[in-house]
């Protein structure tokens, strides 16, 4: 049948058998919609039947693409995330540039991972556009990488000038200061756009902006300049990821997300490295693992904490006040709201305020922060996220 691998010395399966048992269906249910998933991927071979399905409860693995089939369809049957790990699988090897969020943390890297996605974006420019190859990661896949962020780099030099320094051949850079004032200007429009239209309509001018800024960060810059690029690129590929989480594109908007870290941290710049990870927490709530958005914000809040504004101070506070609210703790969530009131607070005109986070005003303070009922599992029942239209 070509749809299972091997495995001497089996056990049962009590990750998937226990996520099987709670999803209602009968191994016949199961197998159909397996084989329905598998058609619509283009992948014939599969055929499954409830034999099959008993064989991967009792410890066999199957191969490739039974178990992104498989995390697919539990996922959507329970409203959340359910990784492959956690039906006690074992994924697949996949390239970094197209799949997963665990890569290097270089500059020359960085550069060529985002330049390479972004292309793809735009030649592809559809829903879903790697298909398969791509999916959401969440759980300690998720987190551990995350955690890198904070690790210095070898050298203080941003990647593009270790790449040059290391003989690679580069292009003599030609781009003026007018020129990169105009670049860092249309990030502030492209935010202005989507506020007012949403993520679907300028995506695509987005994405190709970003592939633009790779394209000069190949080139070789000064110290300075390189740094400012690579925060072009980090704010670019964070709205990018965002747009894409606007219109239903999760693991497309988190490898953005991801991406977007990276070239943050290459800029030296830690609050926006911050701001990245409180998006990814956004995006974590919105598919139910407020788990792991918890352990998001508590590192932006870690990693920023000495460099960070009051106000994004603040927005990282409603956020921790969010994700236990998602979480059931209503004495935390309560605490997490005092903090980015108290924080909120110390807010002035003249703190230099990044563009980014021009968006929490105090009405999104008020708005956005948790109420008592809204730590209930009930009222969270009642009143889910809606994945076409999130907020900041």
């Amino acid at each position: 049948m070509g749809d299972s691998g091997g495995g001497a010395d089996k056990r049962p399966n009590a990750q998937l058998g226990s996520w099987f048992v709670r999803s209602g269906w009968s191994k016949g249910e199961l197998a159909r919609q397996v084989n329905r998933r598998a058609r619509q991927l283009g992948a014939h071979h599969i055929s499954t039947d409830t034999s099959r399905v008993r064989r991967w409860l009792d410890g066999e693995q199957p191969r490739e693409p039974i178990p992104q089939i498989l995390s697919e369809l539990f996922s959507e049957r329970f409203g959340c995330v359910v990784g492959i790990e956690d039906l006690g699988l074992r994924p697949a090897h996949r390239s970094p540039s197209v799949s997963g969020v665990d890569l290097p943390w270089a500059g020359p890297e960085t550069v060529a991972l985002i330049g390479e996605f972004s292309r793809s974006d735009l030649m592809l420019a559809r829903r879903g556009f790697l298909g398969t190859s791509l999916a959401l990661s969440a759980g300690p896949a998720l987190i551990e990488p995350m955690q890198r962020w904070l690790v210095p780099s070898p050298s203080g030099a941003p990647g593009g000038v270790r790449a040059a320094d290391s003989g690679r051949s580069r292009r003599i850079s030609r781009l003026s200061e007018p020129e990169l004032e105009l670049l860092e200007s249309t990030i502030t429009m492209f935010r202005a756009w989507d506020a007012q239209c949403g993520g679907g309509l300028r995506r695509k001018a987005v994405v190709g902006q970003l592939h633009e800024v790779t394209d000069l960060l190949q080139e070789s810059h000064t110290e300075a300049v390189s740094k400012r690029l690579f925060k072009v690129a980090g704010e670019l590929a964070e709205l990018a990821g965002w747009m894409s989480y606007d219109i239903g594109l999760q693991p497309t908007a988190q490898k953005y997300f991801v991406l977007a870290l990276h070239a943050a941290k290459e800029s030296g710049d830690r609050p926006l490295g911050s701001y990245i990870l409180s998006s990814m927490s956004r995006q974590m709530i919105h598919v139910g693992r407020p788990d792991d958005a918890l352990e998001l914000i508590h590192l932006a809040q870690y990693g920023s904490r000495e460099s960070a504004t009051p106000r994004t101070q603040a927005m990282l506070y409603a956020m921790e006040g969010r994700a236990y609210a998602n979480m059931g703790q209503p004495g935390k969530c309560h605490r997490a709201v005092k903090m980015a009131e108290d924080t909120f607070a110390d807010c002035a005109a003249g703190d230099g305020e990044p563009n980014w986070i021009g968006f929490f005003s105090e009405a999104e303070l008020n708005g956005r922060t948790p109420t008592p009922t809204e730590t209930s599992p009930m009222s969270r029942a009642a009143a889910p996220p809606t994945p076409s239209s999130p907020t900041r």
